[in-house]
């Protein structure tokens, strides 16, 4: 920290480029520059491999700006080596060694340390980042890859690395089509079994799979074959070992004082506390430290329904209300919009995405119209009524008809992703397959009418790995994804299937451009509950031609289904869920149908089509010559 105004900002609670300014940096002529924040320590020293871990070699000289650093040049100090913060309290005789909390790199778990790093790269992603705002706007096709990096695939029971990570993942992606991948956490965490979500390192990438170089190559190489790359982020939250945030200098620096504020009792963690500016300024910079220097291209905000709400998973008496009287947590409120301002304003095109699952209002709305200012955020209320509505059996779907088309009630209140995410697939819950009802051929059938209801309704999709090829146990971290019954038949088809139902989807704009607008849908039957069928367009901008989808949720074929339709010509019949190459029974309508003058639905045309059972069809329009 060289800057008044650096320290203004930091104390202001809006500096956003921290990790430029604290932690350790390593300088060109040889040693490092070292920055902690731990006002209420009595002695700060660094620790490390070239001192043998002595507290009585390297001290930290404390700022005399009351901003509570201490800093100091180490003339010793190694790229790799490994280093600790050695702070006795002023506070009692509370001592301990922590981590840094701004360190590029951590030793590998169970290991704690910190390393000696730089963060130097030969980019070679400048034409995708020079082009990709069009790639992340709200009107791009958008088809996420979820993916825990662990457990994805493995070598000889072995983690691979990010560079074997980056080649694999970059071939599969583009084979099934999908835009882009979302990590789960990467960001460094003591226990791996936490997925990512409890973390210690929120400027460094988890060391069990690399480098910091080797993350810089993953996503270096996802651009260049041009895959937007998403990154959890999880600011909700922090695990209190010992050598991360929790009780940093002897008081509850990061943290709350107050369990009822500051301990998370669902997660057994401790909360951030974002009324405290410079706690505000740590987590701004660690979200914009990695749309900076890894290039990342948005960012997927865990848990922030937990962070809006001061009862979050809390009983009456555990709480403590906001100067309102309410349970709002406005300082959280005031964190998130400031965040997103931040965002935004550095990297305009990025995205932020918000997992809320309440109906807080303006959640992807700007900050100016009283909103969050998040780009998009998930719907949980769709994935709940979808597979509340998929788990029945097709004979008593009629009774639950609602669940598929409440979803179009509320579908552009905010700018929606459809999430079929890992947490459907843990815990007790099955896979994805394992929900649907029926033998084994009717699973695999109402999968993939879900996946193209899912994949025509207004929103951005996003599937867990896993779910493409139907995997039938339950998603655990240890080991990889069962890979081998992708030699199956029935999941083989389903994964062609989900490939070209991505590549359908990217070459029909109707399908994506008004995701968030209600212009760009439009029911053609929503009440046909007694046969269990949905049908709906979906239009472009401009005029273009609408696209007809149309659900049949039942295992009965029906034939002569007549619907209504906007324009006279041939409607071509692009996928077809039920088709033989993707495991159906082949039933269809030989490429497509001729639209008859005759008025249906309060439409001026009309088609007659075949329905198969348990299918999802998308029909496109072909104009006469």
């Amino acid at each position: 920290m060289k800057s008044d105004h650096d320290i203004y900002l930091f104390r202001e609670g809006t500096h956003a480029k921290l990790y430029n300014k604290l932690g350790c940096h390593l300088q060109s002529n040889g040693g490092a520059n070292f920055a902690v924040w731990a006002p209420n320590a009595e002695s700060v020293s660094v620790v490390g491999d070239w001192n043998y871990w002595s507290g009585n070699v390297d001290r930290l000289d404390l700022r005399n700006d009351g901003s509570g650093i201490w800093q100091g040049f180490v003339e010793n100090a190694v790229r790799g080596q490994g280093y600790k913060y050695r702070i006795q309290s002023s506070h009692g005789s509370y001592g301990v060694d922590k981590a840094d909390p701004f360190a590029f790199y951590a030793e590998a778990p169970p290991a704690t340390a910190s390393r000696v790093w730089s963060l130097e790269h030969d980019w070679k992603d400048d034409q995708w980042m020079s082009s990709r705002g069009p790639k992340n706007a709200l009107d791009a096709p958008m088809s996420i890859y979820e993916i825990h990096l662990g457990s994805w695939r493995r070598q000889d029971g072995h983690f691979l690395d990010y560079r074997e990570l980056a080649h694999s993942l970059a071939d599969y992606v583009i084979e099934m089509g999908f835009t882009h991948v979302e990590l789960m956490p990467v960001t460094e965490h003591p226990f791996y079994g936490s997925w990512g979500y409890q973390t210690t390192g929120y400027f460094a990438p988890t060391s069990r799979f690399g480098t910091p170089q080797d993350f810089m190559h993953f996503v270096d190489h996802l651009h260049q074959r041009g895959i937007g790359v998403l990154l959890d982020w999880v600011p909700s939250h922090f695990p209190t070992d010992e050598h991360g945030l929790g009780y940093f200098d002897g008081t509850h620096l990061f943290e709350h004082s107050d369990p009822r504020q500051g301990f998370h009792p669902e997660w057994n963690s401790s909360i951030f506390n974002y009324g405290r500016n410079e706690v505000r300024s740590f987590l701004i910079s660690s979200g914009l430290f990695w749309l900076d220097k890894y290039h990342l291209d948005g960012l997927r905000v865990d848990g922030v329904a937990s962070m809006l709400y001061l009862d979050y998973a809390r009983k009456e008496d555990e709480w403590i209300p906001n100067r309102h009287g309410g349970r709002e947590n406005l300082e959280a409120v005031d964190f998130l919009q400031t965040l997103n301002k931040a965002v935004y304003r550095e990297y305009p095109d990025t995205l932020t995405i918000a997992e809320e699952s309440t109906a807080w209002p303006r959640v992807s709305r700007p900050t100016d119209m009283d909103g969050l200012g998040f780009g998009m955020k998930w719907n949980m209320g769709w994935m709940h009524d979808s597979l509340a509505y998929m788990q029945q059996e097709p004979v008593h779907r009629k009774y639950h008809h609602h669940k598929l088309t409440f979803s179009l009630m509320y579908a552009f209140n905010e700018n929606f992703v459809l999430p079929l995410s890992h947490d459907e697939v843990v815990h007790g819950k099955g896979s994805l397959l394992g929900k649907m009802p029926g033998d084994a051929w009717q699973q695999f059938a109402n999968l993939r009418a879900l996946f193209g209801y899912m994949w025509a309704h207004p929103g951005k999709k996003l599937l867990f790995m896993g779910g493409e090829f139907g995997q039938r146990r339950e998603w655990t971290h240890d080991g990889e994804l069962e890979w081998w019954v992708t030699k199956l038949e029935g999941h083989a088809g389903l994964q062609r299937y989900v490939a070209q139902l991505n590549r359908v989807y990217r070459s029909l704009p109707a399908l994506y451009q008004l995701d968030f607008s209600p212009a760009g849908f439009e029911w053609v039957e929503a009440d046909a509950a007694d046969t269990s069928v949905f049908a709906f367009l979906r239009k472009p901008r401009e005029r273009g031609a609408p696209v007809l989808i149309v659900s049949n949720m039942t295992p009965v074929p029906r034939t002569n289904y007549m619907l209504g339709v906007p324009l006279a010509g041939f409607w071509r019949e692009v996928i077809n869920s039920d088709a033989s190459e993707f495991g159906g029974s082949g039933w269809g309508n030989l490429g497509g149908v001729e639209a008859s003058p005759v008025r249906f639905h309060g439409r001026p045309h009309s088609v007659c089509l075949t329905l198969p059972p348990l299918s999802t069809l998308i029909f496109e329009h072909v104009p006469h010559a």
